[in-house]
């Protein structure tokens, strides 16, 4: 049965390859109704990380069944003071440009410690996950800091997550094994984010220690309108399934996704079906009036 899977997924692999973006929603990409903005100068960047001026929102994970969030998913948004809220495809670029990427995510990283431990103590045991570029994976300095935050803030390292987009992981795997294999041993989770979106899924999966497969929004936009997003689905929860992964469906959004995911299997989604991200003051009035579906 898994080597059918694995037959079935390489061609979707291959059919995903001609469409796919580097860095997807990680670098800068502009939709033809966007309007153009001036890119950041170093200096604005500098000053926006130095002033606090890049916040992380927060979407939900939730059971496809129940509603119940078992999770949240860090993003980054950057409240401009001229600009107003602006997304990541506006700054990433510009700060991998300029050197600033890492300062961003350890500030990530010391924000979602410091929400995980309001969310202890209000009875919530929610996993965070944090997005990563493999450049970052792969840093000589990441496992000491996560330990170290680990340790400040009393942390176990089962509670944070790290999402990496799969097609930005070619040619960096030995890179990455190292740091990979000891902040799994530390409890921290490791997501293949997109999957389905880049070359050899499969194998990255076999070669990195991940835990948990996000696919792509792509595939669920489909669902119920080509054959072949309901087939990429149900092969991918099937795999899944064999090697004990859990699959959370990205981009959920009407109640008929909902309901041909569960049909299919799925009991794990992330999208606006359930909420938008949300800053940390508006998750934490959010969550005590979340009300279960069923």
């Amino acid at each position: 049965m898994l080597a059918s899977l694995v037959s079935q997924l390489l061609v979707h692999d291959d059919a995903a390859l001609k469409r796919s973006n580097p860095y997807s929603r990680q670098i800068a990409t502009y939709a033809a109704h966007e309007p153009l903005l001036p890119l950041p100068t170093e200096e604005e960047l500098r000053q926006g990380l130095r002033n606090g001026q890049f916040q992380s929102y927060f979407q939900p994970k939730f059971d496809l069944h129940s509603g119940a969030v078992r999770g949240l998913e860090v993003l980054a948004r950057w409240e401009h003071p001229v600009l107003g809220t602006l997304a990541p495809s506006y700054f990433i670029s510009q700060l991998m440009a300029h050197g600033l990427i890492d300062e961003l995510l350890f500030q990530q990283l010391d924000e979602s410690a410091i929400l995980l431990r309001q969310l202890h103590g209000l009875g919530y045991r929610l996993n965070l996950s944090l997005n990563i570029l493999p450049e970052q994976l792969s840093h000589e300095h990441l496992v000491s800091r996560f330990r170290s935050m680990l340790k400040r803030y009393a942390l176990a390292g089962e509670s944070l997550t790290l999402e990496v987009l799969e097609s930005g992981l070619i040619g960096r795997l030995d890179d990455c094994l190292e740091n990979c294999e000891q902040l799994r041993r530390l409890g921290c989770g490791l997501s293949m984010d997109d999957f389905g979106n880049g070359y050899s899924s499969l194998q990255r999966l076999c070669q990195l220690p991940f835990n948990e497969i996000k696919l792509d929004r792509e595939f669920i936009r489909a669902l119920g309108v080509d054959s072949r997003g309901q087939a990429i689905v149900t092969s991918t929860l099937a795999l899944g399934n064999a090697l004990n992964m859990p699959v959370v469906v990205e981009g959920v959004e009407t109640w008929e996704q909902r309901n041909n995911l569960i049909a299919l299997g799925c009991t794990m989604a992330q999208g606006f079906l359930c909420a938008q991200p949300m800053d940390r003051k508006t998750l934490l009035a959010w969550l005590p009036r979340r009300a279960p579906w069923a």
